[in-house]
């Protein structure tokens, strides 16, 4: 008896053992049941540009509450890095320019992509999801003191964790990385510090640079964009997801020819649909061939010929890239159906999908993302179509990034309508102003409010969206070739005073010794000769008639003085009639 009890006791205490073991994993996989029940039955995944709302604002506060702990030493360190500058400096717009250059120059390493934490199989999804938003808290912290620079100007960016996420995720299983870019201004949309995050997750990844909608550029100014992307070793296709749907549909695009994918110059050849896929799997399995060689080389287990030939079987390739780019459209474009949804409208991919193309490739979207950026303002991000043209407040401003940016005669000829020519004294060859551009659309098409104005918003937000679709053509050149006709602009604007010299000498010397005397003096030369041009302009007889006028005012007529001899005295007299 005493055996058998010993020996029920012995089984009792592993069975608890092995009970209490499951009990753990059954809360554990509880909790995170009730982790993900919870994700799933918050709000749906948005994009979050702008903290403008109190909600946020709420949540920002609480997310700083919970890590404040961790992060007190920084945040210390921080305050004490805090200085007021309360003195005026009297700047020039070329000095502040030249300055904010400097401090984007100098701050270009603190703007970066957030890194995903190192993390294992072993953790748990609370351990995860904590040390993920401890690290995107320090990011924005570190953000957050940049625009406190009043030297630097940061652009809106994405500040929604979950979104960040995909991306994350998305560069993980990704052997090769497609950033789309718009071909109208590529740097613009290009993030070189998301291809270095690519090479830090693996040594072995490369960007490829999709130039999509190049059918909207000249043949010679992609010439040029391909001279600019070797020059720098950049992997770079050009390719117009537009053109591949329509060839696709059996149909054909107005204004496009076929010269342009049938081009022996594989620099700056338009890709179709198929070949495409053929260099994005080509590439794909460059790259995981060169990962495996370098494994089997530092093990030593198997040849690299065998290695080639097995890793070569399937390959995954990410697509990443700004809202409204033409991501989905490309992936559409590529499977041969409509798989993702598409809109003109920015954000609308809110998940990452993974589209099976054939047994060796795997294609895999990403929801756009705003990166943060020093060179652009919020009003060229919604010209661009980043940001969302229905929740923009101040819409003359956007449209004058169009205006800058077309010429006056462009938009004319487009929307048949007749601008405003400047005045006088105005510079001739100034863009047109926003409210010249929006009263003009409203006057041709008839948009009155409902109190009688021309109503801008509507034609402000119908410019935008022929600006994006292409219908207004517009496109950026290289720096370089940008620079390059700075520089011919200015040496054709030396040459003009050179030639006009002689005219200049006839007057006395007396004026060059006495700029040489004192070069601080101000030079009014030129106002004289605005004042010139001004009254030649608004003509003579104005003038003279106001000199008329002024003269007659100077030399009025003296006034008598007036007599009050008569008022009575005060004599200290009672007042009665004498």
């Amino acid at each position: 008896m005493a055996g058998g009890g010993k020996k029920e006791k012995g089984e009792g205490l592993g069975r608890a053992l092995i009970r209490q073991r499951n009990k753990d994993a059954a809360a554990a996989k509880e909790r995170g049941n009730a982790l993900a029940s919870a994700r799933r039955r918050a709000q749906p995944l948005e994009s979050v540009i702008e903290v403008s709302d109190i909600d946020a604002v709420l949540q920002r506060a609480a997310e700083a509450d919970r890590f404040h702990s961790a992060l007190a030493d920084a945040a210390s360190v921080s305050s004490s890095d805090l200085v007021i500058d309360l003195d005026a400096t009297g700047e020039t717009d070329d000095e502040r320019r030249r300055l904010q250059k400097e401090q984007e120059a100098l701050h270009a390493s603190s703007l970066r992509v957030p890194r995903r934490p190192p993390w294992n199989a072993r953790m748990t999804v609370e351990e995860l999801d904590e040390n993920e938003r401890r690290a995107f808290l320090v990011w924005r912290r570190n953000l957050a003191r940049l625009e406190e620079n009043d030297k630097l100007v940061l652009t809106p960016f994405e500040k929604n964790i979950d979104i960040w996420r995909q991306l994350w995720r998305v560069l993980e299983r990704s052997d090769l990385l497609v950033m789309v870019v718009d071909a109208r201004d590529p740097l613009f949309y290009r993030c070189p510090d998301l291809e270095d995050y690519a090479k830090e997750i693996d040594e072995h990844k490369r960007t490829l640079l999709l130039v999509n909608k190049a059918d909207l550029l000249p043949l010679n100014i992609r010439k040029k964009w391909a001279d600019y992307f070797k020059a720098r070793d950049i992997l770079y296709v050009f390719w117009s997801a537009k053109v591949a749907t329509v060839t696709l549909e059996g149909k054909t695009l107005s204004g496009y020819s076929e010269e342009d994918s049938v081009s022996i110059d594989l620099d700056t050849k338009i890709y179709g649909r198929d070949e495409l896929l053929m260099r994005l799997q080509t590439e794909a399995e460059c790259i995981v061939a060169q990962r495996r060689a370098s494994v089997t080389k530092e093990d030593h287990r198997a040849s690299s010929s065998d290695s080639v030939s097995s890793v070569a079987k399937h390959v995954v390739v990410g697509f990443v890239g700004y809202p409204n780019v033409g991501k989905s459209s490309t992936i559409n474009a590529l499977v041969g159906s409509k798989k993702t949804g598409v809109t003109h409208t920015p954000g609308k991919t809110k998940h990452f999908q993974t589209l099976i193309i054939s047994e060796e490739l795997t294609l895999c979207d990403c929801p756009g993302l705003v990166f943060p950026s020093f060179s652009s303002s919020r009003h060229e991000m919604v010209s661009c179509g980043v940001l969302p043209i229905d929740r923009m407040t101040k819409h003359r401003e956007a449209i004058q990034v169009v205006a800058d940016r077309v010429p006056r005669n462009v938009l004319q000829q487009i929307y048949n309508i007749t601008l405003p020519r400047p005045k006088a004294y105005e510079s001739q060859s100034r863009p047109p102003a926003a409210a010249e551009l929006l009263r003009a659309y409203c006057a041709s098409r008839g948009h009155v409010s409902h109190a009688g104005l021309p109503d801008e918003t509507r034609a402000a937000r119908q410019i935008l969206k022929d600006y994006i679709d292409g219908k207004i053509p517009h496109f950026e050149l290289p720096p370089v070739t940008a620079d390059a006709e700075m520089e011919h602009e200015e040496t054709s604007g030396l040459e003009g005073p050179t030639t006009s010299a002689p005219d200049e000498s006839d007057g006395s010397n007396s004026d060059k010794h006495d700029d040489t005397a004192d070069p601080a003096q101000p030079d009014i030369r030129h106002v004289l000769s605005d004042l010139q041009s001004f009254d030649l302009a608004t003509g003579g007889s104005k003038a003279a008639g106001k000199k008329k006028d002024a003269s007659h005012k100077q030399h009025r007529k003296p006034q008598r003085k007036k007599d009050r001899s008569w008022r009575v005295g005060n004599d200290g007299g009672d007042g009665t009639a004498m």
